[in-house]
């Protein structure tokens, strides 16, 4: 129903929760055709999988601010964002 209107800006918030693994990545599939078309997409997502398949840029939150931002690689190589958001030290 979001794309009907021809959107040039999507935001999605955990767009794939409840999904098989397979869902999740036609789903990826899909956000990144919608990109390569010249849409922008925003996506609230807790799903790394998710976000390392369609992520070319990441901004993590801490507490209502930016706390990193990078590539995927660059997120999740920060330790402080390891502790905090991925639960390992």
């Amino acid at each position: 129903m979001a794309l009907a209107t021809k959107p040039t800006v999507l935001l999605l918030d955990e767009p794939t929760a409840g999904m098989s693994p397979e869902e999740t990545f036609k789903t990826g599939e899909l956000v990144k055709g919608l990109n390569a078309e010249g849409m922008t997409i925003v996506v609230i997502e807790h799903d790394m999988t998710f976000i390392r398949q369609i992520a070319q840029r990441v901004t993590v939150l801490h507490f209502g601010k930016i706390f990193d931002e990078g590539s995927i690689d660059d997120i999740t190589q920060n330790e402080d964002v390891v502790r905090i958001y991925l639960g390992k030290a």
